[in-house]
C-alpha cells in the first residue's frame, strides 16, 4: 500500500539517565501534574462505579420499579441503560479535553526538558 506521507525524520533524541528520571519524579511539578490528573480521574472513577453498581442493584432487587413504563415500550432499566453508554462516553470525552488543555502541556514540558537536557 503506497502512501503519500514520507515517513517522520528519525532525529535521535537524548535518553534521560535513571538519576534525572528519580530527580523529575521528585520534583514539585512532576508532583503537580501527578495531583492535577489524580484529582480528576480518581473522583470520576469512583462516581461512575458508584453510578454502575447502583444500575445492577436496582436491576437485580428493584425489578419493579426498573420495569415502570416512561413511553410505550420503553422502561426505566433501558433509559438508565442508555444513560450507561452515554455517561462513559461524555467521561471520555471529557478527559480527553481535560488532559489535552491541563495535562498534555505540563507533561510535555517536562518530556521536552528531559529530552533536551535542559
Amino acid at each position: 500500500m503506497a502512501t503519500e506521507t514520507p515517513p517522520p525524520a528519525q532525529t535521535p533524541t537524548r535518553l534521560p539517565s535513571a538519576e534525572e528520571f528519580t530527580e523529575v519524579q521528585q520534583s514539585a511539578e512532576f508532583g503537580e501534574l501527578r495531583r492535577a490528573h489524580r484529582s480528576f480521574a480518581f473522583p470520576l472513577t469512583i462516581a461512575f462505579a458508584a453510578w454502575y453498581l447502583l444500575y445492577v442493584l436496582l436491576s437485580n432487587y428493584a425489578g419493579g420499579f426498573m420495569g415502570t413504563k416512561v413511553a410505550g415500550h420503553i422502561n426505566v432499566a433501558l433509559v438508565l441503560g442508555l444513560a450507561q453508554f452515554l455517561t462513559t462516553f461524555l467521561i471520555a470525552w471529557w478527559y480527553a479535553h481535560r488532559a489535552a488543555t491541563r495535562l498534555d502541556p505540563r507533561a510535555e514540558a517536562i518530556k521536552s526538558r528531559m529530552e533536551g537536557g535542559a
